[in-house]
């Protein structure tokens, strides 16, 4: 499927930051660097075919097998789930933040753990 580029500054519609296409190093941002939030516009990665347009939070990150980071997004309207690399200039404090929470947050009591 060919990939439609859309390199225009878009308004974050949760912190309203005006968001640049090309800044931290790529010429596709699909997200916003303060707050990490996307929009549900794909089905397959860049065709824009999504009818949905709802607001996707940053739930996770995870680690590519080349090292690189990316961020785990989940639509708020209907749960879908997307990966979207991360840029140069994305939030440090909050892409930690959000790798850290399973830690900080974990499915069964501490005081279970055995050493």
């Amino acid at each position: 499927m060919k990939r439609q580029t859309i390199n225009t500054v878009f308004t974050c519609r949760v912190c309203g930051l005006q968001v640049a296409p090309d800044g931290g190093g790529t010429r596709h941002r699909n997200h916003c660097p303060q707050c990490l939030t996307s929009v549900h516009l794909d089905i397959e990665p860049g065709d824009r075919a999504s009818d949905c347009r709802g607001t996707m939070d940053a739930i996770g990150v995870w680690v590519r097998k080349d090292g690189e980071w990316a961020i785990i997004h989940r639509c708020r309207i209907c749960g879908a789930l997307s990966s979207n690399r991360i840029a140069a200039d994305d939030n440090p404090t909050l892409l930690m933040s959000i790798a850290v929470k399973p830690l900080a947050m974990p499915p069964f009591p501490l005081g279970r753990i055995v050493l």
